[in-house]
């Protein structure tokens, strides 16, 4: 289009071939001077004209400064002017590329000398208070734009250009901020953008300008702004109980986020008279009018307020009834608590938050009356007394601006004057018009009898009384919405603004605010007392079984709880013993709840590994949790909502049993902090000390299997295959190193998934998922093992089935330790110096051999005694042939032959497979108890009964139970094939047809 030779022509001789140069300029101002009237014909060539001005004026400011001294001198900005102020049919389309090539041009000058050429002769300020059509939305969004940019150039020498002190006018930030409502939120952020870039800018008599002419205004009207947009967000809430508006209140809290971090952007600019106009609007117009009047008790309906009137009128007594309070706006108290705690999370201006927090904790109703000047007063001196109001303004601000424009004022317009008109004028209005509501009420209830006038009084002066006798009703609402016998719809705000309040360290002084929870005017109890009581209740409800509150409540409480009991000094901490008891008795009953759970094994323990890891990896973070729309809402208890796991309620046995987890483990941490505990028994285990992949290992003496590796891709790799007490390896031959390894994959035992192949008797199909409960379904290893012969497979399936159970008996085990399961907790044998002592097998008491499951979690891979036919040797010297019970519940016994599985960390002496070794054991870096299943094994009934002796009785039932079983045949041989429950009567008669073995 560019190129149509149709469009170009003139005294230059034609265009130029250099398309970024000098002539090339020459040329497209020959064609503005022919076209000065925009047509519809001509429209296309303009705008491709003033494209290619742009090009050139980014590419001379680099290169030539020619272009620049020609630009200023034939005064081209003049005639984009000239083309703005036209009305013809095209002027509007060649707006929008006049306002997009003027932003280019600013954006890509890097020249100094090049912008004030740009910026002078004023032409760029009159363009800014040009009248656009900003019913175009592609002129509106080039226009902000524009203003956006020029914003982005303000500093100390360029400010000259765009402020002049001597009529007052600054069109780049009154016209700016008259788009500080509009409807687009694009083009809101732009203005919070320009206003920001202005305020930025230290010069004094452009922030007096802002202060005097337009700080009231605009701050008043924003306020109002934002008190609407909090209206429509309360009437979201009030109407959306069932989920279903979830996005609209969303968009409605990212906004509000968005002012209060922009009116935070401006306190942290640290300007002090701006900052002393913004803090009064806010709390006199917002803050204490709105929100803190909506954590008072709702009034009655104005008809029973005229009745009450009446009343006090019949019986000479004086009612203390403001109607016109009564009209106020209010918010529901679950917003109310939401956007207080939102501006002590994002507000750190310590005079408006000082000022809020000592409303809140120490305020009464007159501050309705006569609002904060006093705490105002010790951070600026001389503060009037302001009457606080939500009204709307009584001008918008652009006519506001337009009014102030070139008229001098004083820096007490901020306020007083100002909210003096305010808050008079739509009082007057309003009890006027309720002058004759109250007559007309009059006349309707003069005959009522003398019962109904002493019901109607009591009715109608309860509420007030109850708020009057309360010497901090503010402070007492909050404490009093930690109440959570139905639900924690409001005690989890209530615990927000708590906590928000508390880890406020800019505006709110911890010693001050101790001192203030300390004191109580009733003298009976502290309100850090009463707070810290309120918080054990919540963890005491949580722990019960059908307990309704959500996760993140009770995370949040025992959060506040260590904060509050924290100690000042080096003194004990700020809790009695009852109340400590109260603690330990709320985890003691999470741990009762939690053993309902502990019977369904396989998901239970994956659940239990997978709470632990998501508690240690999710921080509390009150700030985030606050931008979470949701919690306006009431709790539910579906995941179809999409709300996050710990912010609703439980749904299905599975997420009750997460949520009980859950709630252990956070009280188990809690009750660690006041005993000053660390913690050595999670996670149940240390992947420190587990084998990693490229990990060289000493493979000498140890039991490989060879075996080919088929992915899904059809690669084949050739690799030996190791199984250890915990985890399945894959290594590959070191070629440094004779008998060693490399580590080429490696997955836990527990994860482990074995299938035979029915037409490959040499062939498994493994699987290794990831652990816990995850929501990336895709396992760590999908593959087909090849083995040289049908023996070794074998093998390598009853290791691998052998191995997954151990390890997720061992870890059951280790839970049942932690929640101290009835029967499971006799005469504990801990670890000492990462070792543990276990006693013989003819001794009394806990005496048995070690375990055949290993304790430990990582071979530490030194080479053992090991020779082959070991396997065969160890089922020779095992004289009892009893087989052994598996600790899992529902669990069936085994035989006794098997194969053990890698240790490498022992010797054959010391191997956890020796039956009856008295030398000692080696001990899990994370401590355990050893169970001992060969005095077990033999017990036929539930594997729960045969774990609960400790005494000398119980063991001699079990050794008289292990003598009235028939021994096995002892055999220098070891079994290839997964024994079942009848080969535990020994004989060939248990042994199925055509069963392989091998000496």
């Amino acid at each position: 289009m560019f190129r149509s030779r149709s469009w170009f022509g003139g005294p230059w001789g034609g265009r130029p071939k250099n398309r970024l140069s000098l002539e090339h300029l020459k040329y497209l101002y020959s064609i503005l001077e022919k076209n000065t009237t925009v047509s519809e014909s001509n429209r296309g060539l303009l705008v491709e004209s003033l494209r290619c001005i742009a090009e050139i004026l980014i590419w001379g400011d680099q290169h030539d400064s020619l272009v620049f001294d020609f630009f200023l001198e034939k005064n081209m900005l003049s005639y984009f002017l000239h083309i703005m102020r036209q009305k013809s049919g095209g002027s509007s389309f060649v707006c929008v590329q006049l306002l997009q090539t003027l932003n280019i041009l600013f954006e890509n000058i890097r020249n100094e000398t090049s912008l004030y050429y740009l910026l002078s002769n004023n032409h760029v300020n009159s363009i800014m208070v040009h009248k656009f059509d900003f019913s175009d939305e592609d002129v509106m969004g080039y226009y902000i734009l524009f203003l956006k940019t020029l914003s982005l150039k303000l500093n100390t020498h360029t400010i000259h250009f765009f402020y002049n002190e001597h009529t007052n006018d600054f069109p780049l930030y009154t016209e700016a901020i008259k788009f500080f409502n509009h409807p687009e939120s694009m083009v809101r952020i732009a203005v919070r953008t320009i206003s920001l870039n202005v305020y930025k800018v230290q010069n004094p008599s452009m922030l007096r300008f802002i202060r005097d002419k337009t700080a009231a205004p605009y701050f008043s009207n924003l306020v109002w702004f934002i008190g609407k947009h909090i209206l429509e967000l309360d009437t979201c809430v009030r109407t959306d109980i069932d989920h279903q508006s979830n996005q609209k209140l969303s968009n409605l809290v990212a906004e509000h986020l968005d002012h209060l971090h922009y009116l935070s952007d401006i306190l942290l600019l640290e300007i002090k008279d701006l900052n002393a106009v913004l803090t009064e609007h806010l709390l006199h117009k917002l803050f204490v009018p709105l929100y803190i009047f909506s954590l008072t008790p709702a009034p009655p309906p104005p008809s029973l307020a005229v009745v009450t009137q009446n009343l006090a009128a019949v019986l000479n007594r004086n009612v203390d009834i403001d109607i016109q309070e009564m009209h106020n706006p209010r918010v529901s108290s679950i917003v109310a608590l939401f956007l207080l705690s939102l501006v002590f999370l994002v507000v750190s201006h310590a005079p408006l938050v000082h000022a809020l927090a000592w409303v809140i904790l120490n305020g009464d109703h007159s501050v309705f009356k006569e609002g904060a000047a006093e705490i105002l007063n010790s951070y600026v001196e001389h503060r009037e007394v302001v009457v606080p109001g939500f009204g709307e303004p009584n001008e918008s601000l652009e006519q506001a601006l337009d009014t102030v424009t070139g008229q001098s004022s004083s820096s007490s317009y901020a306020l007083s004057e100002d909210s003096g008109v305010e808050s008079s004028s739509p009082a007057t209005t309003e009890l006027d018009s309720q002058a004759d509501a109250v007559e007309a009420e009059q006349i309707k209830l003069r005959n009522i009898t003398d019962e109904e006038k002493q019901l109607l009084q009591k009715s109608s002066s309860s509420t007030k009384a109850d708020f009057a006798e309360m010497a901090k009703p503010f402070l007492d609402t909050v404490l009093h919405a930690l109440d959570c016998t139905e639900n924690d719809y409001l005690a989890l705000l209530s615990l927000c603004l708590i906590y928000a309040m508390s880890h406020n360290r800019d505006g709110i002084k911890n010693e001050w605010f101790e001192q203030v929870l300390a004191k109580s005017t009733r003298g009976a109890f502290s309100y850090k007392t009463a707070l810290i009581e309120h918080l054990l209740n919540i963890i005491t409800q949580s722990s019960q079984p059908s307990s309704r509150i959500r996760l993140i409540t009770v995370e949040i409480a025992l959060e506040l709880l260590v904060t509050f009991t924290r100690p000042s000094s080096d003194d004990s901490r700020c809790i009695t013993a009852a109340q400590q008891d109260l603690l330990f008795s709320a985890r003691n009953q999470s741990m009762v709840v939690l053993r309902n759970f502990y019977r369904s094994e396989d998901i239970f323990l994956d659940l239990f590994e997978d709470e632990y890891n998501e508690m240690r990896k999710a921080q509390l973070n009150v700030e985030f949790l606050c931008m979470d729309s949701t919690i306006l809402l009431p709790p539910t208890g579906t995941p179809l909502t999409g709300i996050n796991f710990t912010r609703r309620l439980p749904c299905g046995e599975v997420e009750k049993a997460r949520r009980a987890i859950r709630v252990y483990f956070l009280l188990r941490r809690t009750c660690q902090k006041f005993l000053n505990e660390k913690e050595s028994l999670l996670p149940l285990t240390n992947v420190v000390n587990l084998v990693q992949v490229e990990n060289v290992l000493d493979l000498n003496n140890s039991d490989l299997i060879a075996c080919t590796v088929v992915a899904k891709d059809s690669s084949k790799q050739r690799r030996f295959l190791v199984i250890d007490a915990l985890q399945l390896i894959l290594v590959e031959p070191d070629a440094k190193l004779l008998g060693w390894g490399v580590a080429k994959f490696v997955g836990f035992l527990q994860d482990v998934e074995v299938q035979g192949d029915k037409d490959d008797s040499r062939c498994l199909h493994i699987t290794v998922h990831r652990g816990g409960v995850t929501h990336n379904r895709t396992p760590l290893l999908s593959a087909k093992f090849l083995f040289d012969d049908h023996i070794r497979c074998m093998a390598a399936k009853q290791r691998l089935t052998k191995g997954r159970s151990k390890a997720r008996q061992k870890k059951m085990y280790q839970i049942a330790q932690l929640i101290e399961i009835p029967g499971q907790m006799d005469s504990p044998v801990y670890a000492v110096g990462g070792t543990m002592v276990a006693s013989s097998s003819g001794g009394s008491g806990n005496s048995s051999g070690s375990s055949s499951r290993s304790s430990h979690h990582r071979p530490m891979f030194s080479t053992a005694n090991r020779v082959p036919g070991f396997a065969a040797v160890l089922r020779g010297s095992n004289s009892a042939g009893v087989s052994r019970t598996q600790m899992a519940p529902n669990r069936s016994i085994e035989g006794s032959e098997e194969i053990p599985l890698e240790d490498f960390q022992h010797s054959r002496n010391n191997s956890p497979h020796s039956r009856g070794n008295p030398s000692p054991a080696s001990r899990s870096h994370t401590p355990i108890r050893v169970l001992h299943y060969d005095q077990l094994s033999a017990h036929s009934g539930s594997p729960r009964e045969a774990s609960l002796g400790g005494t000398n009785a119980l063991l001699s039932q079990l050794n008289g139970l292990a003598r009235e079983v028939p021994p096995t045949q002892s055999s220098e041989e070891t079994s290839f094939i997964g024994s079942d429950g009848n080969e535990a009567t020994g004989g060939s008669e248990g042994r199925r047809r055509g069963a392989i073995e091998t000496v």
